[in-house]
């Protein structure tokens, strides 16, 4: 199974700026992110960028490194740019790791790689886990999914009202919570980020809803490893530094 990992790492967090320089045990949580997806099974790892000091950082600990334009609303814009600098072919897998998961497990970047790899009718395959603290389902930074027999997404939400579509959500079993990771052909990515950002995408502020309501197919399913804390505030990286 062959597949690339790119992780997206701009400096300029509206919530958190540089977080992904911030330290834990003397370590940047960049560092976290890479050393576990060189440890998932990926033929190249790289971490893109368009800050230096990032690229600074990130090469002192042997990081592959690319340095990408300032002006992309997004990781997967970046990514795409990376996939074009690189000349990989249309067929060719990349996940999509963030670069602000320090606990993101290699097995499941190798798992979301597998799903894609193994599903040709698929354009994108991500990530779930369970809703353990009732919180979560009323936290509009806890986004939530559904998904159909196939595991085939039907909806993304950040309010569990809005996930209703052709299948009504009955059961608050049958939601989970989104993981930010991904994985899709570099065809797709192509095709994917010269679409128009959707009305579903520009009210939610999530990217995938633009997939969706252009017909695409994105496969969900539940993670194998525990995903841990992705840091997005000050309050994220405390709860991270009493954790590990």
């Amino acid at each position: 199974m062959s597949f690339k990992v790119v992780i997206p790492a701009r400096y300029a967090s509206t919530r958190l700026p540089g977080k992904s320089l911030l330290k834990i045990k003397n370590k940047p949580i960049i560092q976290y992110v890479y050393e576990n997806a060189c440890q998932s099974g990926a033929d190249e790892v790289i971490i893109a960028t368009d800050d230096q000091r990032i690229a600074d950082v990130a090469e002192s600990f042997g990081a592959n490194v690319c340095l990408t334009s300032t002006q992309h609303q997004s990781g997967t814009d970046r990514i795409a740019e990376v996939a074009n600098k690189k000349v990989w072919g249309d067929e060719v897998a990349i996940v999509n790791v963030q670069g602000d998961e320090p606990q993101m497990p290699a097995q499941n970047i190798k798992q979301v790689a597998q799903n894609l790899i193994q599903n040709e009718n698929i354009s994108i395959s991500t990530l779930c886990t369970t809703i353990t603290d009732n919180k979560d389902y009323e936290n509009p930074n806890i986004v939530k999914v559904i998904f159909d027999s196939n595991h085939y997404a039907l909806n993304f939400s950040r309010e569990v009202e809005k996930l209703n579509c052709k299948n009504p959500v009955t059961d608050l079993k049958n939601v989970y919570r989104h993981l930010g990771i991904y994985a899709y052909r570099v065809g797709f990515l192509n095709t994917f980020t010269n679409l128009a950002p959707s009305s579903h995408e520009k009210r939610e502020s999530l990217e995938q809803l633009r997939a969706l309501q252009n017909g695409y197919v994105i496969y969900v399913e539940e993670c194998l490893s525990p995903t841990g804390i992705g840091v997005d505030t000050q309050e994220d990286y405390e709860s991270l530094q009493k954790l590990m």
